[in-house]
């Protein structure tokens, strides 16, 4: 019976899911506020006999929800658009999420609500939806403009800040109060964590599935993605973070992948099913009567949310170097919440740290916001006139000269190649570091694991602490070696720039010597302190400590080269995994056809036309398009409309995308052409 019961629950949730589905569709909302409505309908705190029996089952079912959602956001993320995204996603991001974080704590201070209400609140505005910006974007068609890609590479930002929020806020709940003391080695065990599993996860998942993928089979591929998903989840809820921690990360490195195409075609059912189940389980939370009661902080965070997102991005794009417009556009485009605030808000629900008030309260403000996004993206235009109609003059004259002092600033800035080395070098000390601290807490977890037949070593071993220390030990000589070499090259570049001038070349020369010598072997001994400390508690007899110690040694001499050939190489497997071609496309299957051979050199681009071009309201016969640049204009898709194979007289608009057919000199003289600003 039970079973059968949690079928109803489970038919009951996707019926409703799929009739919302079209409903909002048809309306063309967003689909997300409908799922969170259809779960009031069906919850128990509107129908006098609820359609759901057991909200926990559903409660179950959400929870993979998390997983799935969290994963699908980490396939959107990649670790090379970091590189990309330019200094103004790392200006914007850190000061929205403080601000919002400020202001979000503050107002519940001011409504009398608990320090740990505060905080939840804080974190749940924090963050904004990447869902709803990127469906909103896309169904307006402006996805390729400016502030769209500028939005694009805050919200990258965001998703980093708010798993480090989602992970502090799981292991700082579990106490109830706030210590600072604690959080600060969260915070260092988390990072150990992401650089250990970003690090050997870019050596081993991008191969495994390449692997994996050879087989040309979904099936094979999907459980490969499924097992590798929940088995870093597991293993981040095991070292007591979240599962939405290890589910991202995971989700992020597959998206190095050659085959992250076919990942995200096969992960979309799933993802899209337990989402709306996610979704739904969340408006099933809801009370009305605690939204009716909370209805002016419901009001209060909605007003700060929105002015505080908009103006906190827009003055940062703006101080990043972006026109006031679409600085503006940014801002209005990030003035709402989304799941990274629901999942915020269930997990202060789920530890029972946070009042029963706040999560209707976040899906309320989350609703509003949500139906306000398509509306401020689509005015910002109308605001930007407003701004420079009414705006002081004075105002107007300090950004024209701010953005023109930005430019200068830009185009004499040159590139430091030695200060590009010493950051270089200097991240790569820090990784190596993580990596032989994570060889060592690996063996703590194992210790503490407290298995059977480990306890039934032979006594020549040592026993399982020997065992486990020198395992350990031998693991890190590869980065023991590299980071030694490292080192030394920082301390032979250092004492090159600090020693330029001397009374003669052999004491400038005997000052590099002692300098380099005094920065290496300080570097090594805190080394050696810090494996000291962190392997305390595995640490033998002094006598057997130094017998390892030796056979380390004697191991690291016979293997030197061995090991710096392993490190170079894995060094290199990241290295070329990062700079493969960003948006790698899925292979067509076998069984289509090749192009004809008239169109084996002919490509497609799809460019979207500024505001302001010189293309815009004249038609593709008055541009000649054609005779100027060889390309041809062979769809336009304006909003909702597409035209195809378009006719000489169809005029052009302003944010138009066109598609483009030509070979690529053409098509780059084509984009030259239709981009260019009118004078």
């Amino acid at each position: 019976m039970h079973n059968v019961a949690f079928l109803q629950d489970l038919a009951v949730v996707m019926l409703v899911a799929g009739v919302v589905t079209v409903v909002f569709r048809w309306l063309q909302q967003p689909v997300v506020l409908g799922y969170i409505l259809a779960g009031l309908v069906i919850g128990p705190h509107v129908l006098s006999k609820p359609l759901v029996s057991s909200q926990n089952s559903i409660q179950t079912l959400a929870d993979l929800g998390v997983v799935f959602l969290l994963f699908a956001l980490g396939l959107e993320f990649n670790f090379r658009k970091l590189r990309l995204i330019g200094p103004t996603a790392f200006i914007v991001a850190p000061l929205e999420t403080g601000l919002m974080f400020f202001a979000g704590f503050m107002i519940g201070r001011a409504f009398g609500w608990s320090s740990m209400d505060c905080v939840y609140l804080g974190g749940i505005l924090m963050i904004s939806s990447t869902t709803i910006i990127a469906k909103t974007l896309a169904d307006l068609g402006r996805t390729r403009e400016p502030f769209a890609q500028a939005i694009f590479g805050i919200l990258i930002v965001e998703d980093i800040i708010a798993i480090l929020l989602v992970a502090s806020l799981s292991a700082v709940s579990t106490s109830g109060s706030l210590d600072w003391a604690a959080l600060v080695g969260l915070l260092l065990r988390l990072s150990e964590f992401i650089v250990v599993a970003v690090v050997l996860g870019l050596l081993v998942v991008p191969r495994l599935l390449r692997f994996v993928g050879r087989f040309r089979g979904d099936e094979t591929l999907l459980v490969a993605v499924l097992g590798l998903s929940f088995g870093l989840a597991l293993l981040a809820s095991k070292l007591g973070f979240s599962v939405a921690l290890g589910s991202f990360i995971m989700g992020a490195l597959m998206a190095e992948s050659d085959e992250i195409r076919r990942i995200e075609r096969l992960i979309a059912p799933l993802r899209d099913m337990f989402s709306a189940v996610f979704f739904v389980a969340i408006g099933m939370l809801i009370d009305p009567s605690v939204l009716r009661e909370h209805a002016s902080a419901v009001a209060v965070i909605t007003a700060a949310l929105v002015g505080g997102k908009v103006l906190a991005c827009s003055f940062g794009s703006f101080l990043a170097g972006y026109d006031r417009g679409t600085a503006m556009r940014i801002g209005l485009g990030l003035g709402q919440i989304g799941e990274f605030s629901f999942v915020i808000a269930a997990l202060g629900s789920s530890l029972s740290v946070t009042s029963s008030f706040l999560y209707p309260i976040a899906v309320g403000v989350s609703a509003i916001t949500t139906l306000l996004t398509p509306y401020l993206i689509r005015n910002a235009d109308l605001l930007v006139r407003w701004h420079d109609r009414w705006a002081p003059q004075s105002l107007l004259n300090y950004q024209q000269d701010y953005l023109a002092w930005v430019r200068r600033v830009r185009e004499r800035r040159t590139p430091d190649p030695i200060r590009r080395m010493l950051r270089r070098i200097i991240l790569h000390l820090a990784i190596n570091i993580a990596l032989v601290a994570a060889f060592f807490l690996g063996a703590l977890f194992v210790q503490r694991l407290n298995l059977p037949w480990f306890k039934e070593l032979p006594n020549w071993t040592g026993g399982p602490k020997t065992v486990l220390y020198f395992t350990a030990l031998i693991l890190s000589l590869p980065v023991i070696i590299a980071f030694l070499r490292k080192l030394q090259a920082l301390s032979l570049l250092l004492a090159e720039l600090a020693v330029r001038e001397g009374s003669s070349p052999q004491q400038q020369a005997a000052l590099r010597t002692l300098l380099s010598n005094t920065i290496l072997f300080a570097g090594s001994v805190l080394v050696s302190v810090l494996l000291l400390a962190l392997s305390a508690p595995l640490l033998p007899t002094w006598e057997t400590l130094l017998l390892l110690c030796l056979l380390a040694g004697a191991v690291a001499f016979v293997l030197r080269a061995r090991f710096i050939r392993i490190y170079a190489r894995a060094q290199s497997v990241i290295h070329d995994t990062l700079a493969r071609p960003h948006d790698p496309v899925e292979p067509e299957p076998k069984s289509l056809p090749p192009l004809p051979p008239l169109l084996e050199h002919a490509d497609l681009r799809t460019i979207v036309l500024p505001e302001g071009t010189h293309a815009s309201h004249r038609t593709i016969r008055s541009l000649q398009l054609r005779t100027r640049t060889g390309a041809s204009v062979i769809a336009i898709r304006r909003g909702r409309d597409t035209i195809h194979n378009p006719g000489a007289d169809v005029s052009l608009e302003a944010r138009d995308e066109l598609l483009l057919l030509g070979d690529a000199v053409q098509l780059q003289a084509a984009e030259r052409l239709l981009t260019r600003i009118a004078d």
